[in-house]
């Protein structure tokens, strides 16, 4: 499977798609989980709680977000790849981190959870055949690929551990 064109994805996702180097999503799951891995054993506890500006997340929050939006990619994937008609609806990070409780959480539990999302995001886009993953549908009004929606979860990651690296740790 390839890279996917501009033609797959709604032109706010470009940013996530070319943060994947590689150019097969099955591929692109493989080797990133070391990365996310090692990234997530980087974080001290120390900075759970740190947000690096008034009115920003903390980190923890900004792992639950990274948490609940792969599992929302997921979802849209696996709607899409069993070719569901209905269309999807958008969601609000800033309302979902609102109501998420972090409060009590640990950046181990944090990241444990984030592994275990992760390895069943590789697993369920490592059993999508070609025709699934050129299968597209709606979400947040806009089409995409089950392939697109792949590199998406991916540069999404990659996106947040840069901003987490540049402004928190």
């Amino acid at each position: 499977m390839s890279r996917p064109t501009t033609n797959d994805y709604a032109s706010f996702y470009h940013k996530y798609v070319m943060n994947v180097q590689e150019d097969d999503v099955k591929k692109a799951f493989e080797n990133q989980f070391a990365v996310l891995d090692s990234f997530l054993a980087s974080i001290p506890d120390s900075k759970a709680d740190h947000a690096y500006a008034d009115g920003k997340w903390t980190v923890k929050q900004l792992l639950q977000h990274m948490i609940d939006a792969e599992r929302i990619f997921a979802h849209r994937a696996l709607w899409f790849a069993r070719q569901s008609a209905a269309p999807l609806s958008g969601f609000d990070e800033n309302e979902y981190a609102a109501i998420a409780d972090v409060s009590k959480r640990t950046i181990q539990s944090l990241a444990d959870e984030f592994r275990a999302v992760r390895k069943s995001s590789e697993f369920l886009f490592n059993s999508f055949s070609w025709k699934e993953l050129n299968t597209s549908g709606m979400a947040n009004n806009n089409s995409i690929t089950v392939n697109a929606m792949g590199f998406v979860t991916l540069g999404h990651f990659l996106h947040h551990k840069r901003i987490l690296e540049e402004r928190y740790l």
